[in-house]
């Protein structure tokens, strides 16, 4: 692992290049940061150790979670306000969030709104209600939290708030909106004035006492050091990428498939931790569920004996988290002939199941669990369903429907879940990267995923990119302000 010890700015020589701000990353939050530092009047300079700009954003489904009565949501035809969302993101994302960021945000988000569209990104105003993992093109607006599913239709006024970037001829898990948020992003920091450098690692911080002064990179094997005179940003995204940090701080996330970029190392997190950072919920992360929306949300899922422990119609990235952390993958699907003709029509291809049998008692068998279990267990279920009930888990009467023989099961024991870290640095509303003490760190922010941010433990889609260019904006404020 690279040596993250910070350099005493009294051992170099001379500085490669100087400027106000030094911007570690070219994501959603270093881009954004670079915005407002560079409007702010400060000379910004990027730095990504990547062949261009993008970081896991340019990756991403393109989501921005925002709310509160934005213009797309009311050109929609819903209703929302600030005090729901705040109600709805304070239970979703907890245990443990950080309230002030919460509330920072959602008093904030109609101004975000308008200034992301002012950089270039454009929604289209038509929602998209089916369960999936992204809207096609021409939907600009969708649910990505499960706000409209158990339990959180009950704590706060459901509304969808997963703003999507308009982009043509999007392909799902290829080239998604995330690419054309960042685009424009990236245009409108060049604009305004912040120059970007690629290929660049930065290895360590340099410190003048205790002030951050400019950091150490590396560029096609030679080391230089930049200055940044007012001070650094380190969005340089989180740790999935990194075996021994997972090992050692989310151990749960191990072998499984990284979503995100090879660049998601955690250096930025560990040079911090080296000049003095906190860190907040290391031990958290997000995970995707390895089936369709479509499916699971018309399914029975099953744990390993063959029982319910969640209403599938929820974010199927809370379904994803249930599933890895509770149930250690060991995990199945059931559904039927109709469920599959269902999920057909709407995703253009058929599930394959593991087993397919007319007799749950020979299922019983195949899957290995006791004997009598999954019997109850779709009595019950199908005893609920043709009532428009489910009293067990709750889930909504849209996607109740008994399930009825020939049956199959989706083995999914052991399946590759994408997962990506949530903790990292602990910083203020404003993007100061603090001390254990609660103290900021002289000349240090951070932004995006190398910090603890809105979410804490749970999460929702477009939760990310909504803290990263929200908060992104505030520590580049912030730096070019000192």
């Amino acid at each position: 692992m690279t040596k993250t010890s910070p350099v005493p700015a009294r051992e170099i020589r001379d500085w490669a290049v100087e400027t106000d701000v030094l911007v570690v990353g070219s994501g959603c939050a270093g881009t954004s940061a670079a915005i407002e530092a560079a409007r702010a009047g400060a000379d910004v300079l990027v730095v990504d150790g990547a062949g261009g700009p993008g970081g896991a954003t340019a990756m991403a489904g393109g989501e921005i979670y925002l709310g509160g009565g934005t213009p797309l949501q009311k050109a929609c035809g819903i209703e929302d306000s600030p005090e729901a969302m705040y109600q709805f993101l304070r239970a979703a994302t907890g245990p443990d969030p950080d309230e002030e960021k919460l509330a920072v945000y959602c008093e904030g988000n109609l101004e975000h709104f308008d200034w992301l569209v002012e950089s270039g990104v454009h929604f289209k105003a038509r929602l998209w209600t089916e369960p999936s993992w992204e809207a096609p093109t021409g939907y600009g607006l969708m649910y990505t939290g499960g706000e409209n599913a158990h339990p959180f239709n009950d704590i706060a006024p459901p509304a969808p708030r997963g703003h999507v970037p308009h982009m043509q001829d999007k392909r799902p898990g290829q080239r998604s909106a995330g690419w054309v948020l960042l685009k424009n992003l990236a245009e409108t920091a060049r604009r305004a004035g912040a120059m970007a450098v690629y290929d660049t690692r930065v290895e360590t911080l340099v410190v003048d006492g205790g002030d951050v002064v400019g950091a150490e990179v590396v560029s096609f094997g030679e080391r230089s050091f930049i200055r940044a005179r007012r001070g650094v940003v380190l969005a340089a995204g989180g740790f999935a990428a990194n075996p021994s940090m997972l090992a050692q701080h989310a151990p749960r996330l191990t072998g499984n498939m990284l979503i995100g970029t090879d660049h998601d190392d955690g250096s930025g997190i560990r040079m911090a931790q080296a000049a003095g950072a906190a860190v907040r919920h290391m031990e958290a992360g997000q995970t995707s569920f390895p089936a369709d929306p479509a499916l699971l949300c018309r399914a029975l899922l099953l744990d390993a004996r063959g029982r319910r422990f969640i209403n599938e119609d929820t974010y199927p990235g809370r379904v994803g988290q249930a599933s890895l952390f509770q149930q250690g993958r060991q995990i199945f699907l059931l559904y039927d002939h109709a469920i599959n003709e269902e999920v057909e029509a709407f995703t253009g291809m058929p599930v394959e199941p593991t087993w397919v049998s007319d007799g749950l008692t020979e299922l019983e068998a195949l899957m290995g669990v006791p004997r009598g279990v999954l019997t109850n267990t779709v009595e019950e279920y199908n005893a609920g369903a043709r009532k428009g009930q489910d009293p067990l888990c709750h889930k909504s009467a849209r996607w109740l429907k008994p399930v009825a023989p020939p049956y199959g099961v989706l083995d999914l024991r052991g399946a590759m879940f994408g997962v990506f870290t949530i903790g990292g640095l602990h910083t203020s509303p404003n993007g100061e990267v603090l001390t254990p003490d609660g103290e900021s760190i002289p000349g240090l922010f951070a932004a995006g995923r190398t910090t603890s941010g809105i979410p804490s433990w749970g999460y929702c889609s477009g939760t990310s990119l909504g803290d990263a260019s929200f908060f992104g904006r505030r520590a580049g404020k912030t730096a070019a302000a000192r």
